[in-house]
């Protein structure tokens, strides 16, 4: 997140604002803050996920969605910009945000590291149907996650080199490791 707008905004307005705005902003606790933009690198890691996720999800009725659909979390205390998201909610054209996602992927960057750590790590487990958060290093080949088990205990783990996420939200099945993630970036891996 950037820097935060200095008045105090309830949820109705921070979305009438945001629906008019030139720079998007997330929302947390009444307020918005201004979203840098984000480099080449970044842009790839992101798509490279989105591709792989969008091939899986084609013909299952799931969306998925890079970086400008809000996620709206905790009733509406928090809307944030994901930078990947994969949804099993129907299809709604007018839609701004979705509420359910079962995967949800920030790419880090050294401005967003330690919010995307520690307060979307948070408010992401609150998501009730949410089964992956990824966290995926810009700046160098690291991608760590958290996955919820039957039992809806959250496990955390890091991807290592020839190892494969494997994805399961309904009819979606995907499986991806560092290559496809960094694929097409200067830290390309074997």
């Amino acid at each position: 997140m950037g820097s935060p707008q200095r008045q105090w905004l309830d949820e109705r307005s921070y979305l009438e604002r945001e629906a008019a705005a030139t720079v998007r902003h997330e929302y947390a606790d009444g307020v918005a803050y201004a979203m840098a933009g984000a480099g080449e690198r970044h842009n790839r890691v992101a798509g490279n996920l989105f591709a792989v996720l969008r091939a899986s999800a084609r013909g299952t009725g799931c969306g998925v969605y890079i970086s400008d659909m809000k996620l709206r979390v905790g009733g509406g205390r928090a809307y944030y910009y994901p930078d990947v998201m994969l949804s099993r909610e129907p299809a709604a054209p007018d839609a701004v945000h979705k509420e359910a996602p079962c995967l949800v992927a920030e790419v880090l960057s050294p401005s967003t590291a330690a919010i995307d750590t520690r307060e979307k790590l948070q408010a992401y487990r609150g998501i009730a149907g949410l089964r992956y958060y990824l966290l995926v290093d810009a700046e160098r080949v690291a991608v760590s996650y958290h996955v919820r088990d039957q039992d809806g205990e959250w496990l955390a783990a890091t991807l290592d080199p020839g190892e494969h996420i494997e994805v399961e939200c309904g009819p979606v099945r995907a499986s991806f490791g560092l290559p496809e993630l960094y694929e097409d970036t200067d830290l390309a891996t074997a």
